[in-house]
Parts: C-alpha cells; sequence; structure tokens
C-alpha cells in the first residue's frame, strides 16, 4: 500500500523514481493499492490527474477516505440522512449514502484546504450536540504542496468538535485499523505480507504497524527528522524517496 501526496507526487507533480517504482512493481507482479486520505479530487479525478503525470493508474487500484466512508454509512448507517462538511470534490464517492443539506441525521466531516464558514461551524457544533453521530473522513491535519505545508481545515474543525461537544468521531480513513483491513481484503492479502509506504510517521506507517503491516517511511512530502526523535515506536524501514522501494524489496525478497 502506498501513499499518493508526498509519496508519488507533490501537488499532482511526479516525485522522481516514482513512476519508475511503480512500473517496477507492476513488472513483478506485487500487487498495491494507492491508499490516500485526500478529499480535494474524487476517485475518477485522481486517476485522470495521476494518468496525466504519467502514471498507469486504474480506479481499482485506488483506496480513498471518501471511499472507505461510504463503506462505513452503508454498513453502520444504512438509509440515514448524512451532512457532509468538506470533500465537495469527492461527494461522487459517497455511493450508496443518503446526502442532505439539512434535518440530517449523521454528521460526516471530510478534508478541505477552504476555509469553513462560522454558521456552517456552529451548524456542525449544535447537530453533534443534538446526538447526530460525528464521522471523519481523515485524521491527516497537513499535507505538503509545492507553495509549501497546506493545513487541513476540514480536520481542524473535527477535532474542535470533539473538543466542543467531548463526543470522539469514528475515523474512516487512515489512521483507523478498519481502514487497512478493509484495504487488505481488497487485495487478499494478509497484513504480514503487506507493506505500507507513506509521508506521515503516524498515520501512514506507524498506525499500519498496529495492524501487523511492515511500515517504510519515505523522506518526502511532509516528512520532518523531528518527527523520528519524538515517538516510542519508529518505522521498520526509512528511505530517501519512493525511488529506493524496489531496491528495497529485493533486499526483503532475497
Amino acid at each position: 500500500m502506498l501513499d499518493i501526496d508526498g509519496v508519488l507526487t507533490v501537488s499532482s507533480k511526479p516525485i522522481p523514481g516514482a513512476r519508475e517504482a511503480l512500473s517496477w512493481l507492476r513488472s513483478r507482479d506485487i500487487p498495491f493499492r494507492l491508499l490516500t486520505n485526500t478529499t480535494e479530487e474524487s476517485r475518477h479525478g485522481l486517476v485522470e490527474s495521476l494518468r496525466g503525470a504519467g502514471f498507469n493508474i486504474t480506479l481499482d487500484d485506488l483506496i480513498t477516505a471518501p471511499f472507505a466512508t461510504a463503506a462505513y454509512l452503508r454498513a453502520h448507517h444504512p438509509g440515514s440522512r448524512c451532512l457532509v462538511i468538506g470533500a465537495e470534490a469527492s461527494l461522487e464517492d459517497l455511493e450508496g449514502v443518503h446526502i442532505v443539506d439539512k434535518d440530517a441525521d449523521v454528521l460526516v466531516v471530510g478534508g478541505t484546504s477552504e476555509p469553513i464558514a462560522w454558521d456552517v461551524m456552529n451548524g456542525a457544533l449544535r447537530l453533534v450536540l443534538d446526538g447526530a453521530p460525528l464521522i471523519g473522513m481523515h485524521r491527516s491535519m497537513t499535507w505538503m504542496t509545492d507553495s509549501g505545508m497546506v493545513m487541513d481545515a476540514g480536520v481542524a474543525l473535527l477535532s474542535a468538535l470533539e473538543e466542543a461537544t467531548d463526543v470522539q468521531a469514528v475515523i474512516c480513513g487512515k489512521p483507523a485499523p478498519e481502514c487497512f483491513r478493509q484495504s487488505l481484503a481488497l487485495m487478499d492479502v494478509a497484513p504480514e505480507r503487506a507493506l505500507m509506504v507513506g509521508d506521515d510517521v503516524d498515520s501512514d506507517v506507524l498506525a499500519a504497524q498496529a495492524v501487523g503491516l511492515t511500515g517504510i517511511l519515505v523522506k518526502t512530502g511532509k516528512f520532518r527528522d523531528e518527527a523520528l526523535h519524538r515517538r516510542e515506536a519508529s518505522p521498520d524501514h526509512v528511505i530517501e524517496s519512493i525511488a529506493g522501494l524496489p531496491a528495497l524489496l529485493e533486499t526483503m525478497i532475497a
């Protein structure tokens, strides 16, 4: 499993060696999925962006936070009226979910780089205080762009709602264990036979390791050296970039 932002691309531009690394995986018949928390694009939009950047990717290769959220809502809140804040571009991926703009039963918070209006925040607060379940598409606070690090306004709102209401959100994307388990099931691979490659030591690497996967941290994207020194746990492997993945896998397979 590979993250996209910060691992394969930054602002939709390929990181050196990323296209070659994916081609190497395909040439060895090594199954993979791109497991991303992005909600700034739909799955179809992501496929087009990645193909435009030179990656040979299909829709089946992608597992996104909205895709995982839809599966959770269908299983645990079937037929419920869901108010979704953020993630406008990826609403089409909430297949089978009843989306409304008022009189909601469930509040879903997705990621966004756009400001969230104060009245929207207050409406969300009141909805949760009135008993609506709080669902977060993911919990990644930042991502890297070619202009620098960007704060996720949606996840900031999610954290604020948890604090203000004393309600713990259900997280559907990374770092939720179920997100990794769902991805493993789609690949038909056991955890001990799987690897997660990411630039976020918490949401990508350590979260995957907690479910039994091997965690590989790349020193691209949002990576910061200090992230390795303020935690008790550590990645199984650290490589300079995705370009070093084939060589690492060669040593692991041998």
